[in-house]
């Protein structure tokens, strides 16, 4: 558009310059109006209305065809002012066209700054999203991990509890059975020891009564014949007797109290030691239960923490993907490069400055 522009300007210079048109103004223009031709072009007069009017049409044509804006000014200007206005318009032009070459320089240098640095904004927010996202998905996982380990530690601590608690119930009833046993079993040998006690005064005083029979003289003959016999000593004799059934009976308690003792001492002992290595057990466990406790609170204001700086950081990096949208579409996608602008320029502008030599 720029070369058709300038191309179009340059064709247009050329008419002016011609014979047809300064030829004209040295013959039929006063003296005191002529300019040289190589300082500028002689005013038109009416016999130069016909090249000035091909030269506006040729101009119009230009700028509706390429859709310039210089064209057509410069067009409407040729056909009503002198050509000394259309002089000073060209070295406006060339003027703006130098401003916008510095405005694009620096409107480039600016995209190019931008561009970068809102890649490296990009590239490192995308990083640090990426980084955060994969740090929260771990703290979560171990978050996790750390509820159920300490929900399985609290079971199993309730657990050695209840065992405890089982325990003890069957050990206060065991040694209450087994207190019952051994106080049964010494009153038992102290009632047998007693009866025994009764059971052989009888049967020693059946004996002295059997001597004093003995001394009477009444009796001498029947207690002869008593003597040929062994004396009376009832249910006392023999291990199947009285006296030999009570030491049985009295050696039975001793050793139901001694069995039960030693079973109660065993069974407490038993107990004791199930009892600490629980406790042992629990307390292990408790300090775990803690320790996993307090990691996971850590755990959870990390969590925190992270999902506040990943919105944070999210939020920066959605800023700077619309910004990009924003500098992409001011500075990425036109239709023509910038060093081809610039070229085009360059040429415009030498074009414009070659006008004014001709004018």
């Amino acid at each position: 558009m720029r070369s058709g522009e300038i191309k179009a300007l340059g064709e247009a210079i050329k008419i002016i310059s011609s014979d047809d048109v300064t030829g004209m103004g040295d013959k039929h223009l006063p003296a005191s109006l002529l300019q040289t031709k190589a300082s500028a072009f002689g005013q038109l007069r009416s016999t130069g209305d016909g090249k000035r009017q091909r030269l506006v049409e040729f101009l119009q044509g230009r700028a509706q065809k390429l859709g310039s804006k210089y064209l057509a000014l410069v067009a409407t200007r040729a056909g009503q002012d002198p050509f000394a206005k259309i002089k000073s318009m060209v070295k406006d032009l060339i003027v703006k066209l130098m401003e916008e070459a510095n405005a694009e320089a620096d409107q480039q240098a600016f995209c190019q700054t931008e561009l970068a640095t809102n890649k490296q904004t990009r590239e490192i927010k995308s990083e640090e999203v990426d980084e955060l996202s994969a740090e929260l998905e771990s703290q979560n996982s171990l978050l996790e991990k750390l509820t159920t380990e300490i929900t399985q530690l609290s079971d199993e601590v309730a657990e050695i509890k209840g065992q405890q608690s089982e325990a003890t119930n069957n050990r206060m009833a065991e040694k209450k059975t087994n207190t019952a046993s051994i106080a049964d079993a010494k009153v038992a040998q102290a009632a047998v020891e007693k009866a025994t006690t009764v059971l052989k005064g009888f049967y020693s005083s059946v004996a002295a009564s059997s001597a004093l029979l003995q001394d009477t003289a009444g009796l001498q003959q029947e207690m002869q014949q008593a003597a040929s016999l062994d004396p009376y000593k009832g249910q006392q004799a023999g291990s199947g007797g009285i006296m030999g059934m009570m030491e049985v009976i009295l050696s039975d308690f001793a050793r139901l109290e001694t069995e039960t003792q030693e079973s109660e001492n065993s069974a407490a002992s038993t107990y004791e030691k199930f009892m600490n290595e629980s406790n042992e057990d629990v307390a292990v466990k408790e300090t775990e239960m803690e320790h996993k406790s307090n990691k996971k609170d850590t755990c959870t204001e990390t969590i925190t923490e992270l999902n506040k700086n990943l919105k944070l950081t999210q939020t920066e990096l959605d800023k700077a993907l619309d910004y990009y949208d924003k500098l992409k579409a001011e500075c990425v996608d036109t239709k023509v490069s910038y060093e081809e602008r610039v070229r085009m320029r360059e040429e415009e502008i030498q074009s414009l400055q070659e006008a004014l030599k001709v004018l």
